[in-house]
């Protein structure tokens, strides 16, 4: 089947004009090994069921030979012989010559993994791979783009999207694994996430230190984590939450469990933005709670797309979480990065972009039309309290919904669906 284009492509190819090692990072089913195969002459596939123990034994006696291959040479998985780092980083400064390794990484290594790895700083470079935004998938036509904004060539007047509420709520259910993009038939395709949450719970979670792991309480933490995303609350809401799923747990093997999903990119925590603009005590800085695909929220609730779509609520929350990951993508993109805003009084911002170029945007997300208007006039007015401080105000504020059509308010707020949204 014909390889589907990644944003993250752009960033890997300059990547590695620079560096002598690229890291590929992110959850796996995320396209890792496909993207990062576009780039190798030569692979190891560390994780190969075959050949894995073998690699092992030869890195016993002389790593070095697990190196030798046409480079750009792709290791797959390079976390599962960590002695490898090593090994790329000698080679990478013996060589010194750039594009030599691409590797990749569905696991971040734990303390006692990488104490005795050195930083690997002048010599690896890091980009992180997500489940496909939708203008990957092809369900976002493109006809905004955030960069076109930054840069003045693009107006938001009159644009149109066309997805549908009910296409979006399949969608927000569907995710955005290239497995599941690529499969015709759509209840197949809802069965993915499903997948991933079964082999998560049953294998992954446990593999990564070859510790037992209760499969039943990963799920319970997985499932009370998804009633609380895109939200601040404190860990001790959800500690009860997950209490009242599953039953009497502490809170450290609680802790223990959700550091694992951080490691394997289940959970991506979206942190606080600090504009200086009021005293600390007045700031909530928290994260924001986020899941790396809405998808897996959804299979863990086990809400099919018209549960879904019947419950506003959920689903705004749950939309809220897809929006964050494509504006991750595309604001990685372009080198910038996502954060969001709440304060004690109650003014928000579920999105703060800065880009590359110092630049920075407010952004809200709303499913439907009923609150927009709320949503402009909280960006409106924290705007007006940056631009009272004195402080550079945001390159443009923006209102990302569910709906099919994008303009501009009269205030000069964007209001743009997410089905026209692209880098």
């Amino acid at each position: 089947m014909a390889y589907i284009k990644r944003i993250i492509d752009k960033t890997i190819a300059e990547k590695m004009q620079i560096m002598g090692c690229v890291v590929v990072r992110g959850p796996k089913w995320c396209g890792k090994t496909t993207t990062a195969g576009q780039f190798a002459k030569s692979t190891l596939e560390l994780q190969d069921p075959v050949e894995g123990s073998k690699y092992k034994e030869i890195a016993e006696n002389n790593i070095k030979l697990l190196l030798d291959g046409e480079n750009p040479r792709l290791i797959d998985e390079w976390q599962l012989i960590p002695g490898i780092w090593n090994a790329i980083r000698y080679d990478v400064d013996k060589r010194d010559t750039p594009g030599l390794y691409i590797i990749t990484g569905s696991v971040t290594p734990n303390d006692e993994d990488i104490k005795d790895l050195h930083s690997g700083i002048g010599r690896m470079s890091f980009a992180t791979m997500y489940p496909m935004s939708l203008y990957e998938s092809g369900d976002s036509n493109g006809s905004v783009s955030l960069k076109g904004i930054l840069d003045g060539s693009v107006e938001v007047d009159g644009q149109k999207s066309d997805v549908t509420y009910e296409r979006l709520a399949y969608i927000t259910c569907r995710g955005g694994w290239p497995s599941a993009v690529k499969m015709r038939d759509e209840n197949l395709a809802l069965k993915v996430a499903k997948e991933y949450l079964d082999v998560l719970c049953e294998s992954d979670i446990e593999n990564i230190e070859k510790k037992k792991i209760n499969p039943a309480l990963t799920r319970a933490i997985i499932r009370a984590y998804s009633r609380h995303v895109c939200t601040i609350e404190a860990d001790k809401t959800l500690y009860k939450d997950i209490r009242n799923i599953y039953g009497d747990v502490s809170d450290p093997t609680i802790m223990t469990y959700l550091n694992k999903l951080k490691r394997l990119y289940v959970t991506n925590e979206i942190e606080a933005w600090n504009p200086n603009i009021i005293s600390k005590t007045n700031m909530r800085t928290a994260p924001k709670k986020a899941l790396v695909d809405s998808s897996i929220a959804c299979a863990a609730l086990q809400c099919s797309p018209k549960e879904l779509a019947l419950d506003p609520v959920s689903f705004g929350l749950l939309f809220e979480n897809l929006v964050d990951r494509d504006l991750k993508i595309y604001a990685d993109s372009m080198g910038g990065y996502l954060r969001h805003y709440r304060d004690r009084y109650g003014l928000e911002c579920d999105q703060v972009i800065h880009f590359d170029n110092g630049e920075y945007a407010l952004i809200q997300t709303k499913l439907g039309t009923k609150k927009i208007k709320e949503a402009s006039e909280n960006l409106i007015e924290l705007r007006d309290k940056i631009r009272g401080n004195n402080k550079k105000e945001p390159k443009f504020l923006m209102v990302v919904t569910g709906s099919d059509i994008a303009y501009t308010t009269k205030e000069g707020v964007l209001i743009v669906p997410v089905g026209c949204l692209k880098d």
